[in-house]
């Protein structure tokens, strides 16, 4: 039999490692041991004796943070022996090593990670009071993490320039950046002439920015910013309880 299907760039890629990118639209998780986290629903393959479980929220606080913001993922715990191959919706696949590291993601764009590794929703401190709520899920400690992106990404370094990025576009960040909301409405937003670039997330400090080139629409997508303000704002004084 013969195909280009059977071309060497279209088969099985071997590690290292347990996360190993197959191509830029998936991966292969090799699980010998433990446990892996991953979407629910973004297993497209696998091999050997791998159980499938759904993930709880860890907790009313944490469950309570997920129905209050709206960020967070239906998760799914793999355990047991085999290659479990994971993709979502032919967005690209990228992979990242924490050694001790922690970083701030969008919920939206995380694939899978490593059990060793702390999650937890928080409000991304400087941008919540004037956009409503702004919240990501923190990923903290020693393992690895997938992530998509609509795109291929760029890697801004915020120590170089003031840094500025559409909220929606933000994939993640080094959890140690200084961030604010950049806001810019005038009259023209009152009465809808708007560039659709009213609220810009401010990065200071040392660290990196990912920034796909897409925008995923979490922080509303409204065309007239007030009320943009006002969809993404149902927290009232929740707010204090998810810092």
């Amino acid at each position: 039999m013969r195909s280009d299907l059977f071309a060497q760039e279209l088969q099985e890629v071997e590690g290292p490692g347990n996360f190993v990118k197959q191509n830029s639209k998936m991966m292969k998780i090799e699980l010998s041991q433990g446990t892996v986290k991953a979407l629910q629903g973004s297993m497209v393959a696998y091999q050997g004796n791998v159980n499938f479980e759904h993930q709880g929220a860890g907790g009313v606080g944490k469950w309570l943070k997920q129905k209050v913001t709206g960020e967070g993922l239906p998760i799914m715990r793999m355990t047991g022996t085999g290659e479990i191959f994971l993709a979502k919706n032919g967005m690209d696949v990228h992979v990242i090593e924490l050694e001790n590291d922690s970083i701030s993601c969008n919920g939206a764009n995380i694939l899978a990670y490593s059990d060793t590794l702390q999650d937890d929703i928080q409000l991304v401190r400087g941008a919540g009071m004037m956009s409503g709520g702004l919240f990501n899920t923190t990923l903290t400690g020693t393992g690895q993490v997938a992530i998509v992106t609509d795109g291929t990404p760029i890697l801004l370094n915020a120590g170089e320039a003031p840094t500025f990025v559409d909220p929606d576009a933000a994939v993640c960040w080094s959890a140690g950046l200084q961030i604010n909301l950049k806001a810019d409405i005038g009259m023209k937003a009152l009465f809808g002439r708007t560039s659709g670039e009213e609220f810009q997330l401010a990065f200071n400090g040392q660290g990196f920015v990912i920034v796909q080139p897409s925008e995923n629409m979490r922080f509303g997508g409204a065309q007239d910013a007030g009320q943009q303000v006002q969809q993404q704002s149902p927290l009232g004084g929740l707010g204090n309880l998810l810092r």
